[in-house]
């Protein structure tokens, strides 16, 4: 990743700059950890039941994800990515931090508003995990409570799950506040999903306020099944914007016990050329875009954040990444298959 960020674009000032991560080590660069999968009990990822502990209680997923963080930062992951509606994942983290000082000093700790956490600690029966509503009362309240939570160590603060239609695109009260923020030093940006990301994106990359970009970060989907937005992401790139994969996995589809279909034939054969593990090679693709700063594992237990910083390792050529941009799927596809992942 770049080392000096600041200097790719007059748009993007110090204040930004002290805020895009340093690869601090082979292990690290560009990888980051989130923690979507291990703070509450139900997500969509693809195997949960076999990655988490049978009784999923509040403290064995806080000791879960502290096991997660001590690994990831004795290897040199120093980007970590919360949200507001990961279940208790900001207390998980903040609590880490308190306990690691000398971590909290290093680490670029990102999270994310706009999403409310309604599941109360179930899997099942629940009518809605989280709610999504981009407004001035929910950032005045979610803001509140991460800066409760994680204080001084904010750094990136992202609205959640933004599509191109989103209030927060558009609402000048709210980007008062966002630019607020940003004079507070934090990063401002966005996370996208959905098949539209691109052009959420780039609405993005449109908004002033005083005159000047109010975003420069987003966090988006891209994994060899969901390609679209990489167009976007290179002109966030060139404007200055920290750039974070998410879902570099595609929910679990690429991971090797579930990789067995017509759809990942050419990862399966490039692991088998390489003797590399399918999760590794679907990071280290996703690594190797030169638009992306951060690529982040959603490890749920220790083996697979092994497997997948493994990535850091992984050097793929244009004769490696040819016939892996065959497996792409039409964007509205892919959001299909995604929704219909369930909860568990």
């Amino acid at each position: 990743m770049p080392t000096d960020p600041a200097a790719t674009t007059p748009a993007a000032d110090a204040a930004d700059a002290d805020a895009r991560p340093q690869a601090a080590g082979p292990r690290a660069a560009r990888l980051g950890l989130g923690t979507a999968a291990v703070g509450r009990p139900g997500y969509i990822t693809l195997g949960r039941a076999d990655d988490l502990p049978a009784e999923r209680t509040v403290e064995a997923l806080r000791e879960r994800t502290h096991a997660l963080l001590d690994a990831a930062y004795a290897a040199g992951v120093r980007y970590l990515d919360t949200a507001r509606s990961y279940g208790r994942a900001e207390e998980f983290l903040a609590q880490w931090l308190a306990e690691h000082p000398e971590a909290a000093a290093e680490v670029t700790v990102g999270s994310k508003w706009g999403y409310t956490y309604t599941a109360d600690w179930r899997t099942s029966g629940v009518a809605a995990h989280e709610v999504k509503e981009h407004s001035t009362a929910v950032f005045d309240r979610q803001i509140r409570e991460t800066r409760a939570l994680l204080g001084p160590h904010l750094d990136v603060y992202l609205v959640h799950s933004v599509t191109a239609d989103s209030p927060a695109l558009t609402d000048p009260a709210l980007h008062r506040r966002l630019a607020g923020l940003a004079a507070e030093g934090v990063r401002v940006g966005l996370s996208t999903s959905g098949p539209a990301q691109a052009e959420a994106i780039r609405r993005a990359l449109a908004v002033t306020v005083g005159g000047r970009p109010l975003f420069t970060a987003v966090q988006a989907t891209w994994n060899l099944l969901e390609t679209s937005a990489a167009p976007a992401l290179a002109e966030a790139h060139r404007a200055g914007w920290l750039v974070v994969v998410k879902e570099g996995m595609a929910n679990g589809r690429l991971a090797g016990r579930n990789a067995t279909g017509p759809d990942t034939a050419a990862l399966r054969t490039l692991a088998a050329r390489t003797a590399t593990a399918p999760d590794a090679l679907a990071l280290a693709a996703a690594a190797a875009q030169p638009w992306a700063d951060v690529v982040l594992s959603g490890a749920a237990t220790l083996d697979q954040l092994t497997s997948n910083l493994a990535a850091a390792e992984v050097v793929l050529g244009p004769e490696d990444l040819a016939p892996l941009a065959a497996m792409a799927e039409p964007a509205e596809d892919y959001w299909r298959t995604r929704s219909s992942l369930p909860w568990a």
